[in-house]
């Protein structure tokens, strides 16, 4: 399975971006996906998990009420919807899919991983 992020860019700090992310190499039932980022000198970090169905959503903290984590599973497809950003959203953001319970799994947890789009917010 090949994952593929776009849509990342430069924004400035209270603006929205838009990521997406495609699935190709063969069917990806029953995974649930996930987006998580990366900043400069920091771990990895969750941001969104959506489960197959769309029927469970989990959000971290820090994007709480400002993200919108989407799916289409007839496009295999998934998005992310980045509404007021802050600077210290700046980072990479992965997409990641994995055959996991949860909706909110480590990034140990994930099959298989896009290679990032960065997103930079200024101030």
């Amino acid at each position: 399975v090949q994952l593929q992020a776009s849509g990342g860019g430069l924004v400035q700090a209270g603006g929205s971006l838009r990521l997406s992310c495609a699935a190709s190499g063969r069917t990806v039932n029953r995974y649930v996906s996930t987006w998580f980022r990366q900043a400069s000198g920091k771990e990895r970090e969750f941001v969104a998990g959506i489960s197959w169905s769309g029927g469970r959503i989990y959000y971290g903290d820090s994007v709480k009420g400002r993200f919108t984590i989407s799916r289409d599973n007839a496009k295999n497809t998934m998005s992310l919807q980045m509404n007021s950003l802050k600077p210290e959203d700046t980072a990479v953001y992965y997409c990641a899919i994995g055959r996991v319970g949860s909706v909110y799994p480590t990034a140990t947890d994930m099959d298989y991983w896009g290679k990032g789009t960065l997103v930079t917010v200024s101030s």
